[in-house]
Order: C-alpha cells, then sequence, then structure tokens
C-alpha cells in the first residue's frame, strides 16, 4: 500500500491510499481531523469518495461503463431489465431457473394493495407524477414495515414489482383514465406499456418495438455509480431508515432539474429550436457566443470527459424506433445534425462537449407516446435496482456507519443579544 504525506502548518503527516480493482487511487482522510484538527473542503463532493462499491465502475475519460464487470453495451445488447436488476442487486446474473423464479415473484408482487388506489383519489388532477410516485413509494411502509432482514429482501423485490404500477396509475391518474391491473402473460417491460396505454374499452398489444427500446432504455439508467439520487438514497439507509424512505428520497433527489429533468430539458430545447424555423447553427453559434446565456441540454458530462457509451447505443435505438414506427420527428432531424456538430466543430470538441444519455432518451419517450411530464417517473424506473443495489451494500457492510458531512463554517462569530428596546 503507497502513501500519501500532507503537511499542514510545518507538521507531515501519513494518509494510507486505497487501489480499486480498475487501479482507481484513493487517499483514507478518515484520521485526518484527529491528527490535524483540519478537514477537506470538496463542494458538490466532485473528489470525495464516500464509499467503496461493487456495484458500478465508469471511467469517464474512456467513455466506459460496467455494471458488475460488464460492459454495458453487452448487457444492452443480450439482457433483459430484470436479468439486469437480478445482476446489480445480488452481483452475478441469474441463471435460467433462477431468471423464471425472479420473475414469477416479480409478476406475483405487481399488484398494490387496493386500499392504496384510495390515495390517488386524494391527489389533484395536476399533480406531478413524479410527486406522486415518491409519497406512493414512502407510503408502502405502512402496509409492509420491515421487521428483519428477511423483510427487506422481500420489500426489494416489492418495490421492483410494485414501481411500474404506481408509475403507471400516476399517468392514469393525471388524465383521468381508469387503472389498467398489471398483467401475468406480459414481460416486464409490457406490462408497464400496458398499464400505461391500454384502456378497458378497447384491445391493445404492445409494439414489440416498443417494448424492446424500453428495455434498453431502463437497463441503461440502471445504475451510474455515486451521482445524487443514489448518494441520497445511501445517505438515508445509513440512519437505518426502511427501504421504503430510503428510495422515496431517492425520487425526491432524482426530481431535480440538474438530474432526472435533463432530457426533459433536451426536448424543450430541440422544441424550441423547430418552432424557430429549425436553424440549429444559429444556435450552435449562440452556445458558442461566450456573452449569449443560450446553453445547448444533453451535451457534456460531469463524469464523462470523452463520450457518453449510453448515448451511442440510443442513438441507434432512436433510429430503428422511429423506422419501425414509420414515424418523421424533424426534431430527431435537428437532434443529429447538433450531435455531428458536436463531434467535429473545434469548440465542442476541445470542451468535450459530447452528446450524453439525455440528448437521445427524450427523443425515444416522445415518439412512444409517453408524456414529457412522465420523463422524470420513467428516469426513476429505470434506476429502481441500482438504487435497491445501493440500499443492500450498505445495508450489509458490516463497517458501515451513518453519514455525517462536516463543514467549514463561515458565519458570525460569539456575539451578545441586544435588549430589544435597544435594537
Amino acid at each position: 500500500m503507497s502513501i500519501a504525506k500532507l503537511t499542514l502548518e510545518g507538521k507531515e503527516i501519513e494518509l494510507p491510499t486505497y487501489r480499486g480493482t480498475e487501479e482507481e487511487l484513493g487517499i483514507d482522510i478518515g484520521q485526518l481531523r484527529g491528527q490535524t484538527g483540519a478537514i477537506t473542503v470538496d463542494p458538490g463532493f466532485g473528489n470525495s469518495g464516500s464509499c467503496n462499491s461493487e456495484i458500478t465502475f465508469i471511467n469517464g475519460e474512456q467513455g466506459i461503463l460496467r455494471y458488475r464487470g460488464y460492459p454495458i453495451e453487452e448487457l444492452a445488447e443480450n439482457t433483459t431489465f430484470p436479468e439486469v436488476s437480478y445482476l446489480l442487486i445480488y452481483g452475478e446474473l441469474p441463471s435460467k431457473e433462477q431468471l423464471q423464479s425472479f420473475r414469477e415473484k416479480l409478476t406475483y408482487h405487481s399488484m398494490i394493495h387496493e386500499d392504496m388506489k384510495k390515495f390517488f383519489e386524494g391527489y389533484p388532477p395536476t399533480a406531478h407524477p413524479m410527486a406522486i410516485l415518491s409519497s406512493m413509494v414512502s407510503s408502502l411502509s405502512t402496509y409492509y414495515p420491515e421487521m428483519a432482514e428477511e423483510d427487506g429482501d422481500l420489500n426489494v423485490l416489492r418495490l421492483l414489482a410494485k414501481v411500474k404500477t404506481i408509475a403507471a396509475y400516476a399517468y392514469k391518474k393525471s388524465i383521468g383514465q381508469p387503472f389498467i391491473y398489471p398483467r401475468n402473460d406480459l414481460s416486464y417491460c409490457a406490462n408497464f406499456l400496458h398499464m400505461m396505454f391500454a384502456v378497458p374499452t378497447e384491445p391493445y398489444d404492445v409494439p414489440k418495438v416498443l417494448e424492446d427500446a424500453l428495455n434498453v432504455l431502463l437497463i441503461l439508467h440502471a445504475d451510474h455509480e455515486q451521482n445524487c439520487s443514489t448518494s441520497t438514497v445511501r445517505m438515508v439507509c445509513s440512519s437505518q431508515a426502511d427501504i421504503f424512505a430510503s428510495i422515496s428520497a431517492g425520487i425526491c433527489a432524482l426530481s431535480g432539474p440538474l438530474h432526472g429533468g435533463a432530457n426533459q430539458k433536451v426536448l424543450e430545447m430541440l422544441e424550441m429550436i423547430q418552432q424557430d424555423g429549425g436553424d440549429y447553427k444559429k444556435y450552435v453559434n449562440l452556445a458558442k457566443d461566450k456573452n449569449s446565456d443560450f446553453r445547448l441540454m444533453g451535451f457534456g458530462h460531469r463524469v464523462y470527459k470523452n463520450f457518453d457509451p449510453r448515448a451511442t447505443i440510443l442513438r441507434k435505438t432512436a433510429d430503428e424506433v422511429l423506422n419501425n414506427l414509420g414515424q418523421t420527428d424533424p426534431m430527431l432531424d435537428i437532434a443529429k445534425h447538433l450531435a455531428e456538430v458536436a463531434l467535429s466543430d473545434e469548440y465542442f470538441v476541445e470542451k468535450k462537449l459530447y452528446p450524453n444519455v439525455d440528448f437521445y432518451s427524450g427523443i425515444l419517450y416522445r415518439a412512444m407516446g409517453i408524456p414529457t411530464d412522465m420523463f422524470t417517473v420513467m428516469f426513476a424506473l429505470g434506476r429502481l435496482p441500482g438504487w435497491l443495489a445501493h440500499w443492500k451494500e450498505l445495508r450489509d457492510d458490516p463497517h458501515s456507519r451513518i453519514y455525517r458531512p462536516r463543514q467549514i463554517y463561515t458565519g458570525a462569530t460569539q456575539r451578545e443579544i441586544v435588549p430589544i428596546e435597544k435594537r
């Protein structure tokens, strides 16, 4: 093990280091304050590792994303979302028998308690589906309290099964249509689409192209290391709050426009360009103008300094879906032109502003008939197995501690209260 040395106010201390399986190097500052009285300052935690994890590896410089060692490109091409969920949560891809059992359990637990349907009646018609999703997930703890570790493991399955039902019901609530019960004969993705778009008076067969596209979308969003929402799940879990509170907190974190709402911003930008005559070059120039406030949404990533591998997969998927459905979407043409510029223009190449996953996912959801205010809910549905995997990893870690970051205080120094009559 190598040692890092820190010199502070004339005193030198030694700090141990960690090296991950992919040669990631970290400096252990666990004893820093005890030895020096100082702490590190890292706004946004961009240079701080909050944990060791075996779940996901990202190399932003090389555009690498792997779940439990498997490249995202191979998983998107060769597996289903339930298989990836099993992989993330339990550590290995399932055997044929394990997958069959897992799918049966997801089907068995897909219904929500009939009393919970009354909760939806209490929300106004304008309620955002994401707000409904977070509160409904939190309320599940009143039906399935955790009394032992086995309850937590069962609740992992319950959440995976029920969140898609709650999400579909939230959408039906928003458009005033009756709820559609899940079907035992459909796959995970087809079941969700059926609950979203079927109506009691008409038959509805889920198009295979949409089922396959949703499968890819959910796989690509299933985990992404220590992002805002995942870190929130782990932080809440560290207090030994139950699984439903932890996941509900993650949903709330994801609801912000800088996190889960990013693909919605992309679509709004493309709509604006389309309404302005489709002159994408005008907006490229605005993005390059330092005196302009305009920013191209869906370009660049805080982690990926090269390209986002998920965006490459989704670009191909978007072409396949639109071609199969016979749709011509002018916004996709605008998106393609913007992507070509980003990959060739010196300004974007130098700043490494490549298209990210949000750039294409909004277009795909739009083609599938999913409304804009459901985009973040779709993100949550995909990210759920990653949240559950991190919740389980932290819960099972015998060395885990409650998260408690420190701060540098910049307020007033000690002062005395002046009597109110003298203020």
